[in-house]
């Protein structure tokens, strides 16, 4: 219970940093911001095992996981982007 709530607090900061790497109107609130910190956490995480920088069980640190949320941030705002000009 401790580590999901540990989770929860971690994806939120990795979450408000992407957000304030890359200003922007985004719709959402601080779920959205949450789910984008988790997943950004996820994502480099796998990627960096997928390419070896990580043993299987190690999860990417506070840089990557940053790096990681901004990706999915600029991917969901082109998604937003293009779902709004069609």
């Amino acid at each position: 219970m401790f580590a999901l709530l540990w989770e929860i607090l971690i994806g939120l900061v990795v979450g408000v940093v992407a957000k304030l790497l890359m200003p922007g109107k985004d719709p959402g609130g601080i779920f959205v911001t949450i789910i984008i910190g988790i997943a950004g956490s996820i994502g480099a995480t796998f990627l960096g095992q997928l390419i070896g920088w990580y043993k299987q069980g190690q999860s990417a640190g506070f840089i990557m996981s940053v790096l990681g949320a901004v990706l999915i941030l600029w991917i969901y705002r082109l998604i937003k982007r293009r779902s709004a000009t069609a």
